[in-house]
């Protein structure tokens, strides 16, 4: 049988990882500012071509003759490495710090190339360094080259994130839309250069100013509480009350559609665990979206979908369910932004949503919802004679409506030992989409 593996290492590279006949190699520049890489100059000493960025090329020892590619818009030179591997020609790629991590390199292998990487301090860990905080806890994002809005609702929902600037989509931008949560922002600027600057400021003074690019802004809760009395570790929350661990982007370990015991609620005022599972699972939250939770009660629909990484916006005009929601959220570890007032009013000023939960506010609130188009929204209603109309308000807003009845009976013991069932009251489920 033919051995299917394979050495990942080029036999033929240089001690360093110089380039071998016909390869690429991508070198780091280092973004922390430190000497280059030691295998730069064996890299370029045998390059027929090096490409990269005007000011990498500016401080690289190149060799005489040699070709050279200022990257700009990155496909003509990817067809300058595609023609140099064919033609057995040794290219470098020079790119900013760690080009596997949200760098160049993605981009080569998908082109077809199998790049030897040289890697230097990326950004991200230079950032954190001057900040001297540890980002074993950090999210890293990019709102480079794509829709920021992913970017800002990982920094509304996590304690720690990195963003990956762009111009039009960078700490101002970021900044302003961070209105209405805690946090404060670190903004590193020209890293590695002489022209470097770190700035600690709020969101709202971050959104006053330009900031010059590139640069890698931290966003950052409160830091987790002191140890505990006698020792022992520190509240998972912290501080701020939010989660603080190694896996930021990891599933919730205790689960999700929790029993209504997790929660504190008055008067059976909460989405039963049953039906919460469905809404959850419809409104589909994850990190980089933003989902509120309109008439949320106790808070256990938006809760839920903060554990699984989403941005939760919680409006409620009750002063004792927005009290109870504020408990619940700290007990299970999550940051909302709870907004208390009444739908639909309460809803304006709100940044836009991926997806909104409805447990209350009426047709009023439906339609308010409706007119801002977010992609999912999921409502439950009790009454019958409240689902005909809300189908027809969807459809007519463009949704397409799908609906479930949910009917559950838990088990409850008998005296002498014996088993029933106990009915709930049935609930029904309306997801409208739109594409």
């Amino acid at each position: 049988m033919t051995d299917p593996s394979r050495p990942l290492a080029d036999p033929t590279a240089g001690s360093h990882g110089g380039p071998a006949r016909g390869g690429v190699t991508v070198v780091g520049i280092d973004a922390d500012g430190r000497p280059a890489n030691p295998g730069l100059v064996e890299a370029l000493a045998g390059a027929g071509l090096v490409v990269g960025a005007a000011r990498h090329l500016a401080g690289a020892p190149l060799p005489p003759d040699c070709a050279t590619v200022v990257l700009g818009p990155l496909a003509p030179a990817l067809d300058r490495l595609l023609a140099a591997v064919a033609a057995g020609t040794p290219a470098v790629v020079l790119a900013s710090g760690d080009p596997g991590f949200f760098g160049i390199v993605r981009r080569l292998r998908a082109a077809g190339l199998r790049p030897r990487v040289l890697p230097a301090v990326s950004s991200v860990a230079a950032a954190f360094a001057r900040a001297g905080r540890p980002w074993d806890d950090a999210v890293v994002v990019s709102a480079h080259g794509r829709d920021p809005r992913p970017a800002l609702n990982a920094c509304r929902a996590r304690p720690a994130v990195a963003v990956l600037t762009a111009p039009g989509a960078g700490a101002a931008e970021i900044g302003a839309g961070l209105a209405g949560w805690s946090r404060r922002l670190v903004v590193a600027e020209h890293l590695g250069t002489d022209a470097e600057r770190v700035t600690e400021t709020t969101p709202a003074a971050a959104a006053a100013r330009s900031w010059a690019d590139p640069h890698v802004l931290l966003c950052l809760a409160d830091p987790p509480g002191p140890p505990a009395p006698g020792g022992g570790a520190a509240p998972a929350g912290g501080a701020s009350g939010m989660r603080w661990d190694n896996q930021p982007a990891a599933p919730p370990s205790g689960g999700w559609a929790l029993p209504e015991s997790a929660y504190a609620h008055r008067d059976s005022m909460i989405t039963k665990s049953e039906v919460r599972a469905l809404a959850v699972a419809r409104l589909r939250p994850r990190l980089g979206r933003l989902v509120w939770d309109v008439g949320a009660g106790s808070g256990s629909v938006g809760i839920e979908c903060a554990l699984l990484g989403a941005a939760v916006i919680a409006v409620e005009h009750d002063p004792r369910a927005v009290a109870q929601i504020r408990a619940n959220a700290a007990a299970h570890a999550v940051d909302l932004r709870i907004i208390a007032g009444h739908a639909p009013a309460a809803l304006d000023d709100l940044p836009d949503p991926d997806a909104v939960f409805l447990g209350g506010g009426g047709a009023e609130a439906l339609a308010a919802v409706a007119r801002r188009r977010p992609r999912r929204v999921v409502l439950t209603l009790a009454a019958v004679d409240r689902v005909g109309p809300a189908v027809g308000l969807l459809r007519d807003a463009g949704y397409t409506v799908e609906g479930s009845q949910l009917s559950a009976a838990r088990l409850a013991d008998l005296p002498g030992g014996s088993i029933r069932l106990a009915a709930t009251n049935p609930v029904v489920v309306l997801t409208g989409e739109h594409a």
